[in-house]
């Protein structure tokens, strides 16, 4: 299986000393958001690869050496201010941890996120035309994978509607931004793509391809893995993965974040985790059913 740490919350930047603990340890349990008493035990002898995304890389990068496992990352790297991202990172100090980063684990396992796009009034065209120039500035040499997504109404997004004063996308917009963007990437030798997007962009010059393909997946381990299977009428060209994160834990407070859609709980759940725990919030109880998965 394929390790996803994890698309729920920001394991790396806010629990790296409990996911290392786990490694250690062998094994970690995960709750299944739908049914919490069902617990899925997952050994990390069965697992195959791992997929860490993250807005700030740094507290994983002195243990990477110790993971004896196939190892992607992908960095989201967006060019909002406090107003939208409260708790991210100053962004000139994530940059250096790309850098770092890439120097550990090879250029060719880092992809960086701009993700997702949003326009307002502060946030235009213009403005992302200029920010993603800059990074690929900043990261020549050292990025050659670029994701690009477009914002989504979630529960989360109406709930900050007032503040992200959002503007729809008009198709002069993705022209500008997949024109720009595209002829950009070619400048400095790197890819820019979307995944699982209602526009991919490629008739601006996007590259079509997936978050984690098949054929990377078995680049990385041997092994050929399924694909997801999306919602009615759609298809991820994504591998399946087995995530180990939970919703409403990470502190980020990202405006448009899909994975936070009750800040009290994120709260609470942060009082609730234990590093030592095999669990990422709270403990393994008597009324909890474990079962352990292989794939």
């Amino acid at each position: 299986m394929i390790l996803n740490v994890s698309g729920r919350t920001d394991i790396v930047a806010f629990y790296t000393k409990w996911f290392m603990n786990r490694y250690r340890a062998g094994f970690v349990d995960v709750r299944n958001p739908f049914n919490p008493h069902f617990v899925s035990r997952i050994n990390f002898q069965d697992v195959d690869a791992i997929l860490f995304c993250t807005k700030n890389p740094w507290p994983i990068l002195d243990y990477l050496e110790e993971i004896k496992k196939p190892l992607i990352f992908h960095v989201t790297l967006t060019p909002y201010q406090k107003d939208i991202e409260p708790h991210v990172k100053d962004k000139t100090h994530i940059i250096e941890g790309i850098k770092k980063l890439s120097q550990i684990i090879g250029i060719d396992n880092l992809y960086v996120r701009y993700d997702p796009i949003l326009l307002n009034e502060k946030y235009n065209v213009a403005y992302h035309q200029k920010a993603f120039a800059r990074l690929c500035q900043l990261l020549d040499g050292y990025v050659k994978h670029f994701i690009v997504s477009f914002i989504d109404d979630y529960k989360n997004v109406r709930r900050h509607a007032q503040t992200l004063a959002l503007k729809p996308f008009q198709e002069a917009d993705l022209a500008g931004i997949g024109r720009s963007f595209s002829q950009t990437a070619q400048q400095y030798g790197m890819s820019v793509q979307t995944c699982f997007e209602d526009r991919n962009l490629e008739e601006y010059g996007f590259r079509v391809g997936e978050c984690l393909s098949a054929e990377m997946a078995y680049h990385l381990t041997g092994k050929k893995y399924p694909r997801w299977k999306a919602r009615a009428g759609q298809k991820c060209q994504c591998v399946q993965m087995v995530d180990i994160g939970a919703y409403n834990t990470c502190p980020h407070f990202c405006q448009y974040c899909y994975a936070n859609y009750d800040e009290k709980m994120v709260k609470h759940n942060r009082e609730e985790h234990d590093p030592q725990s095999s669990l990422l919030i709270g403990h393994i109880t008597s009324e909890d059913v474990i079962k352990e998965r292989i794939k």
